[in-house]
């Protein structure tokens, strides 16, 4: 299975014989950043959508793709998905529930999105998002988790790999802050930068390790 990121929180998951997933994709005028014009199957959404068998992304060319916008359990040709609610804003004093963390297995490999969290999560949020290879962690909103939060976040999980998203890139118009004070609370002096990451079924790392993903231009 193939993860390749875009920018912010979006990410293309693919694998041969199975449907292709996009997460969180962006506006790209607003971010001034490039979507992928390779396509999805399906489009998962961290934000919560009223009716997303409504919405048409401009950026698939037409192409028809299942959009999930809510808690719940799926299985897709193949791939078994897991959306538990969870908070996107820190300061919210009501707590309101409204960023959906996913989950996707692909064939034993299995990937957390956390979509804007904003919280620390549960100990029964934890329970419900059960075993991760690859953890997707949003370290640059300013609403969203301190340095703190996003590796104690990761300490509760305790995936293989962990990819930092929503961070400052090169092009970007939305502000962000930077990934080094995420990777600084990690203990990473020397992060692995790579194009995209291949992850096969049965692969187990004694430690969790830190990857940054350098974003894609899918021309």
């Amino acid at each position: 299975m193939e993860i390749t990121w875009y920018g912010l929180g979006c990410f293309r998951l693919t694998e041969r014989g199975c449907p292709s997933l996009v997460f969180d994709p962006f506006d790209e005028e607003e971010a001034g950043l490039r979507l992928p014009r390779s396509g999805a199957d399906v489009v998962l959404s961290s934000r919560l959508i009223d009716n997303p068998s409504n919405v048409r992304w401009p950026w698939l060319d037409g192409s028809a793709a299942r959009t999930l916008a809510a808690p719940g359990e799926y299985e897709i040709g193949g791939v078994f998905i897991t959306g538990v609610a969870s908070p996107r804003v820190a300061s919210d004093p009501g707590i309101t529930l409204d960023n959906v963390v996913y989950t996707a297995s692909y064939g034993g490999v299995v990937v957390c999105h956390l979509g804007e969290l904003g919280r620390a999560l549960t100990s029964a949020q934890v329970e419900s998002i059960g075993h991760v290879d690859v953890l997707l962690v949003p370290v640059g909103m300013e609403a969203g988790l301190t340095m703190a939060m996003a590796s104690e976040t990761v300490s509760l999980i305790e995936p293989d790999t962990v990819i930092p998203m929503q961070y400052a890139t090169p092009g970007l118009r939305l502000p962000r802050g930077t990934v080094e004070g995420f990777l600084k609370e990690m203990g990473v002096v020397s992060p692995t930068c790579i194009s995209s990451l291949k992850v096969v079924a049965g692969e187990h790392r004694e430690e969790t390790r830190v990857l940054l993903l350098e974003p894609s231009v899918d021309r």
